[in-house]
C-alpha cells in the first residue's frame, strides 16, 4: 500500500521544511492585496510561515514579507499573522 505524499513548504523566516497544513499562508493576489489564506488555495504569490512565536517575531522584526512580495506590506498584515499565531497558542 503506497504512502500518501505529504506536501512540504519552506518557512520564509526559519527556512525549515514543514508540513503545509502546520503553517500559515500569506498571499499577494493580482490586485496587490495581501492577506492570510486559510484555504491554502487562493491565487497569487504565497509565502509560508511556521505557526510558532519565534518565526512570527522574526517575520515582523525583519519585515520579511516586504522582501518576499517586493512591496511595502502594511502593519495590519503582520498584526493579523501575529494574532493568528498567538491566538491559537492561547486557545
Amino acid at each position: 500500500m503506497p504512502n500518501k505524499k505529504i506536501p512540504l513548504r519552506q518557512c520564509v523566516a526559519c527556512r525549515e521544511l514543514k508540513e503545509k497544513r502546520e503553517m500559515l499562508r500569506v498571499v499577494k493576489n493580482a490586485d496587490g492585496k495581501i492577506f492570510i489564506d486559510f484555504s491554502f488555495k487562493a491565487p497569487g504569490r504565497g509565502a509560508y510561515v511556521c505557526n510558532n512565536a519565534e518565526c512570527v517575531k522574526k517575520l515582523k522584526k525583519n519585515r520579511i514579507l516586504n522582501k518576499v512580495f517586493s512591496c511595502a506590506v502594511d502593519d495590519t498584515v503582520y498584526a493579523a499573522v501575529e494574532e493568528e499565531c498567538f491566538g491559537k497558542k492561547q486557545g
